[in-house]
């Protein structure tokens, strides 16, 4: 990671943040892991403060951007996000028919045991990325967003995704209640 690591500064900032999946594993390639995220997703609206301006969620990352009202801190939203939907995750690789079952628990595994740095399973990388969008032009982190399954080959139209917040900025209602930009 060098010394580039960046970091959460303001705790109610608006950030573009990246959460990645350990070695950039293909893990949300079945609807149980992406409903995971979109599921905590919303409870962290709903509970947490979180406000959600912009998302989408890859077969190996999410991108979103956000920010947290207070009392509530980024930071503490993103650790308790990902510490809760690690657990669910792996507890969804073990119970659904899962053809890569043994072989996404022994990476995870590996992973926690290599780091020190979670119990069992270790499924996201520490560092997020975040960057306070008052230093960059957030349409074009909205725009880079909402690209994303079209540069993947994944649809043709960013709306057609239904895992992003591109359907939103159509006019069409998406899987979580974001605030437009």
């Amino acid at each position: 990671m060098g010394g580039s690591r960046y970091i959460i500064t303001g705790q109610h900032q608006t950030y573009f943040i990246t959460c990645t999946i350990v070695g950039w594993i293909d893990l949300f390639t079945r609807p149980e892991y992406k409903n995971i995220i979109v599921d905590s997703l919303k409870h962290c609206i709903e509970c947490k403060g979180l406000i959600l301006n912009a998302w989408v969620l890859m077969t190996n990352h999410i991108h979103f951007i956000g920010r947290c009202e207070e009392p509530n801190k980024m930071s503490d939203f993103l650790r308790d996000f990902k510490k809760f939907t690690s657990k669910k995750l792996a507890t969804a690789i073990k119970e659904i028919p899962e053809s890569r079952k043994d072989w996404l628990l022994d990476k995870f595994n590996f992973e926690a045991r290599k780091t020190n740095r979670a119990e069992n399973y270790k499924i996201w990388q520490d560092d997020n990325h975040p960057i306070d969008l008052q230093e960059i032009d957030a349409y074009q982190k909205l725009h880079y967003i909402h690209e994303n399954p079209v540069k993947a080959g994944i649809v043709e139209s960013p709306k057609q995704y239904i895992y992003s917040s591109a359907r939103d900025y159509a006019g069409i209602e998406g899987l979580i209640k974001i605030e437009l930009i």
